[in-house]
């Protein structure tokens, strides 16, 4: 028997939902409370049910999935164009409901609680990596004012600051000095909490399996592994490698026309964070790794192409690498290199 299928738009308190009875063709929408969902579900025969994948939206598929419902994430693209005239719940619902039914429709893997959790240390790290680049670029241009030139990096301005502090420190108000010094305990304890964190994804990197296996790959390091491991979810929900490394968006946009093809730079879609630590990580590889330089192909790429042009090309290689080895749990197997 076929399952029903229902388009539910979520919110904080009110859900709305659309489904069409497959032997009559009546329209059932439905307006529930955030705490009668769950209970209206229990009741309810397995279903298909349809969400965008949006806040909450990984915790309500978990939650329906215990219930025996089966759920697909629809990445928000693919929901927009079918929200005709104007925007509400109820036509938000019926779009999602009609989205989930299209052969095209671009699916989100439904993320376990340890995948979350360590996507949200990655996003409490790049957030105090960013209050940390402001606080050190603050008292980088405080102090230039006053003719003290520091270097880029925190760990040259670490070793550079104190001198500079004890320079200006004979000519300027001392409430000034004492404001800079504050400034710059504020900057060590954010330096330290980043540490924390990174040390706590290191244990999660030595607790999982498929994050020690893709860690192996040349140009993955701690926080690309962690973080493709948690962004990925499940490796079968996409079809390729390629297809994975479209979604990162490190294959070339494509304008084509009358049967001409024309490629552009990359799409730079999908997810952002994860596509810059493979390009770091990819960049870093080029200039240290001995057996990428040696790589024929990567020889032939940097004879016609830029660095960074090479640099994106070797991340999106890298990708798709990373993508197998996910989907066949094997450990990575590096390409002999010709002398």
């Amino acid at each position: 028997m076929k399952h029903s299928v229902i388009g539910m738009d979520i919110a904080k308190r009110v859900f709305q939902l659309h489904s069409v009875d497959p032997t009559t063709g009546e329209i059932e929408r439905i307006k529930l409370r955030r705490d009668e969902v769950l209970p209206f579900f229990a009741q309810r025969s397995a279903s298909l049910v349809a969400i965008e994948a949006c806040g909450s939206a990984h915790w309500w598929a978990r939650e329906l999935r215990r219930l025996g419902h089966e759920v697909k994430l629809l990445a928000p693209k693919s929901v927009r164009p079918f929200v005709r005239s104007n925007k509400t719940d109820a036509a938000d619902a019926r779009a999602i409901w009609t989205a989930v039914q299209q052969p095209e429709a671009r699916l989100v893997a439904v993320k376990s609680e340890q995948q979350q959790a360590i996507l949200a240390l990655h996003r409490l790290r790049a957030q105090l990596m960013k209050f940390r680049i402001m606080q050190t670029n603050a008292l980088r241009g405080l102090l230039y004012e006053f003719g003290e030139v520091l270097p880029e990096g925190y760990s040259a301005l670490a070793k550079a600051l104190p001198a500079a502090l004890a320079s200006v420190a004979e000519r300027l108000p001392a409430m000034l000095i004492d404001s800079l010094r504050e400034q710059w305990a504020r900057v060590q304890m954010i330096n330290t909490e980043i540490t924390t964190i990174e040390r706590r994804l290191a244990s999660a990197l030595r607790a999982s399996e498929p994050c020690r296996q893709i860690a192996a790959i040349p140009g993955v390091g701690l926080l690309t592994a962690t973080a493709a491991v948690a962004a990925l979810g499940e490796p079968n929900s996409f079809a390729s490698g390629r297809e994975f490394a479209a979604w990162l968006g490190l294959v070339p946009r494509q304008n084509s026309t009358g049967g001409k093809i024309r490629l552009g730079g990359i799409t730079k879609r999908g997810n952002r964070y994860l596509r810059r630590l493979l390009i770091n990580g990819a960049s870093a590889n080029l200039l240290r790794s001995r057996a990428t330089k040696a790589d024929p192909w990567v020889i032939g790429l940097r004879r016609r192409r830029p660095p960074l042009v090479v640099a994106v090309a070797l991340a999106n290689k890298t990708a798709r690498i990373a993508w197998a080895v996910m989907l066949r749990q094997k450990e990575y197997q590096p390409r002999a290199v010709a002398a």
